[in-house]
């Protein structure tokens, strides 16, 4: 079976940033990208906040071209999706579609997805007034009113963060009880920007004849009652989930499925496997901390190999 001193699951900016600085080192790392080959990022449309674009750039524009920095030092590209990996014991075994190969050390970028409600006509104006990242995206909602729906720390986060920008935030949320910390929802009920939809589910999201956003349709839950809340802008904020499923039982996470990782570096618990990008960072989930991290792995596991005689 062939065998490979680096093999890198996942693609988006921590993958490809892994690949570029391992192939740099003349350990001629395998990646494959899975099943959204770039990540998160292949849904964005205008990535404005990372450095070195000041005009901004498309995100699968950018995603591309990080592709081609990997291709162009080496990296062993495969588009297709690992389905299992045994971490028992080293060399460490990945199988993918159709093909299979022992790993000296394995690189895991598999990003998280942001939870969505579900709804049709969500996914038709996403990138059109609806997002999951207000940090990414509250800039293009200068002076507006948005909704973010939520309860949890994220929709206080992300409340909090809009009213920096827009002229007026409102959270709506399912119940009239919060799981966000005690902390985060005072800041959030001491914001005079920000006013509060209760009781209420987002039932269907509204776009204009333009199609952009209007809009959502509510329901009370308590009263069934019906309306329209009239917003530029929607972020949804009902949290992430890591794409970890993969290594479940293997490596240690937290309850939510984040890989834990050494402090100071990208290092799991099984020696050998290092973890980098939104798979192991549930705190900032940006495209330039999760290429710093790339970057992080691909070091620890050039010295790991080192430290080992490769």
């Amino acid at each position: 079976m062939e065998k490979h001193a680096v093999v890198i699951v996942g693609s988006g900016p921590a993958g490809y940033t892994a690949a570029v600085y391992a192939a740099r080192a003349n350990l001629s790392p395998v990646l494959f990208t899975g099943m959204q080959p770039g990540g998160q990022l292949t849904i964005t449309t205008d990535v404005e906040n990372y450095p070195g674009f000041p005009r901004g750039i498309m995100g699968p524009e950018m995603m591309e071209l990080f592709r081609e920095q990997a291709k162009r030092f080496g990296t062993q590209i495969h588009d297709d999706t690992v389905t299992r990996v045994d971490l028992s014991k080293r060399p460490f075994h990945v199988v993918a579609e159709g093909r299979e190969m022992l790993a000296d050390s394995l690189i895991i970028c598999t990003g998280a997805t942001a939870k969505w409600l579900g709804l049709p006509s969500e996914k038709a104006l996403s990138g059109k007034g609806v997002s999951a990242c207000a940090t990414c995206d509250g800039f293009f909602f200068r002076n507006k009113h948005v909704l973010v729906v939520g309860g949890g720390d994220t929709a206080m986060e992300e409340a909090n963060y809009l009213t920096k920008m827009c002229s007026k935030v409102t959270v709506v949320h399912r119940r009239d009880t919060f799981r966000a910390s005690a902390v985060m929802l005072k800041r959030a009920q001491h914001n005079h920007k920000i006013a509060w939809e209760l009781n209420q589910e987002v039932i269907e999201v509204l776009g204009n004849k333009e199609g952009h956003l209007r809009g959502v349709r509510t329901k009370n839950l308590i009263t069934g009652a019906e309306k329209e809340l009239d917003a530029q802008g929607l972020f949804i904020a009902i949290g992430h989930q890591p794409n970890t499923e993969l290594f479940k039982g293997q490596l240690d996470m937290d309850e939510v499925g984040y890989i834990k990782v050494e402090a100071g570096s990208t290092r799991t618990n099984v020696p050998g496997v290092f973890a980098a990008g939104d798979a192991a960072d549930p705190t900032y989930r940006q495209a330039v901390t999760a290429a710093g991290t790339g970057c992080m792995a691909a070091i620890d596991a050039e010295r790991f190999l080192g430290a080992h005689g490769h």
